[in-house]
């Protein structure tokens, strides 16, 4: 945790989570009191794996990497989450310590609202827990997905669905991408080695369907990209 930097409205902050929107000034008002705020430099570990969780975390400013580390000492990052996004939900109602670390891959500023007063509310109106069992759903949802894609999906499919992910499906013509964090990163996250996700990148751009520069990847022809099979 850093200081010198001037307070937060708490209150606020959580008025404008999706998962709290529709509770009542009150209600709010309650769960802050049971909210601190979490400054982190890029690098910092917010958690370990291990560790017990005594509450859920929502990314207010910057980027979170949930990762672990295999017995060889090799990184696979699990999620990569930006400004709005909580988590640590799942492993909190479980009573398990984390089976991930937390770390900052920028410069980031984190909301970490306490079980108690998530419980309290969840009590007080079912509406909450709903949400947090639809936040659930989708989260077990994306998980599924991710497998599927790491079964049945080539490096290469997997690559490119990345690429296009937030691309119109109307679109035929150009876009341009801007990858959220280093490579490396993204590679873990797709189940990738670097080496093999910059190979592919390089493949993509000597069939003229992207042009890499830095982080910042156009996409010349989207249908191209699309129906690319290499």
């Amino acid at each position: 945790m850093h200081a010198n930097r001037p307070a937060i409205n708490i209150e606020a902050l959580l008025a404008h989570v999706p998962l709290f929107k529709g509770l009542q000034p009150d209600e709010i008002a309650r769960l802050a009191r049971g909210t601190r705020d979490i400054s982190a430099l890029r690098g910092d570990m917010l958690f370990n794996k291990g560790d017990t969780p005594t509450g859920m975390h929502l990314v207010v400013y910057g980027q979170i990497k949930l990762a672990f580390t295999s017995p060889q000492g090799g990184e696979k990052v699990v999620e990569i989450l930006g400004q709005g996004q909580t988590f640590g939900e799942a492993v909190m109602f479980m009573d398990r310590p984390y089976i991930v670390h937390a770390q900052a891959l920028a410069d980031s500023l984190l909301l970490h609202v306490a079980k108690a007063a998530i419980l309290e509310e969840m009590e007080r109106d079912p509406k909450l827990a709903r949400k947090m069992i639809a936040g659930l759903s989708l989260r077990l949802h994306q998980v599924i997905s991710d497998v599927e894609a790491y079964s049945l999906q080539s490096a290469r499919q997997r690559i490119i669905g990345y690429l296009l992910r937030d691309v119109a499906a109307e679109e035929t013509q150009t876009a341009t991408v801007t990858l959220p964090t280093q490579k490396g990163v993204i590679a873990s996250r797709l189940n990738l080695t670097h080496e093999h996700f910059s190979r592919i990148l390089q493949e993509l751009s000597q069939h003229e369907l992207i042009r890499v520069d830095g982080r910042r990847i156009e996409i010349s022809n989207v249908a191209g990209l699309r129906a690319y099979e290499g």
